[in-house]
């Protein structure tokens, strides 16, 4: 994205200068900041309206996340992942994601399992036609790793799907997948509300690894010869 195109959007975030952390991270997950591109302090400080010094802190935390890297001697860049590394963050989700689900489908509350299929239906609606993207929000597998009642485990979900989020950021919102992807929730959705983890984990497993070989292809594809 040019120089000359990004004013007009930064502009639109200059009101939460107080809040420069989450709005990095907002503009690097939603590709106002786009993998690679090298961060300019000078820039962001102004149209955000804050100090250089609040700005050096909220990027040294995008760091510790993962999300942004210091190259010696030319910069701080956007993270940008390969199809080995997005696939070692898979493994990772996969991992955590089935272990969540397994506590789930032990512990959780009818009450909140029965929210998660009302939410599936607000999310069919709100997509429309057979065409229409997968809405970011409600996020299905955030509120399903609530279920597990685990703070660290959601934590480390947290942390791992925003350097996923980074990752997929060429091959998101594909609405070909969208209509698959919801299918593949109602039945983890049915599995959980039948307190079967194993078939819940299962369904889960093959779920994420769906998405992660559409997100290799897409990654792949834009790969230069």
């Amino acid at each position: 994205m040019s120089e000359q195109t990004r004013p007009p959007k930064l502009g639109r975030v200059a009101t939460y200068a107080g809040q420069s952390l989450e709005v990095l991270r907002g503009m690097i997950l939603d590709g106002t900041l786009a993998p690679a591109e090298r961060i300019n302090e000078v820039h962001l400080s102004q149209a955000l309206g804050i100090s250089r010094g609040p700005l050096r802190e909220a990027i040294q935390r995008l760091a510790s996340e993962g999300l942004v890297e210091a190259v010696p001697h030319r910069g701080v860049y956007v993270r940008s992942f390969s199809a080995r590394e997005l696939s070692d963050l898979y493994e990772l989700r996969v991992a955590l994601e089935t272990h969540a689900v397994r506590l789930a489908a032990r512990y959780a509350p009818q009450q909140r399992i029965d929210e998660l299929g009302s939410m599936l239906d607000e999310t069919e609606s709100s997509m429309g036609s057979a065409s229409g993207a997968y809405p970011e929000d409600p996020d299905f597998h955030a509120r399903l790793a609530r279920l597990a009642a685990n703070p660290p485990l959601v934590e480390a979900l947290t942390d791992v799907g925003r350097k996923i989020r980074l990752a997929r950021a060429r091959s998101a919102h594909q609405p070909r997948r969208a209509r698959t992807a919801l299918d593949e929730h109602r039945e983890i959705l049915a599995a959980l509300v039948a307190r079967d983890g194993e078939g819940a984990a299962a369904k889960l497993e093959a779920h994420l690894t769906s998405s992660l070989n559409n997100a290799l292809a897409v990654l792949r594809a834009a790969e230069p010869d």
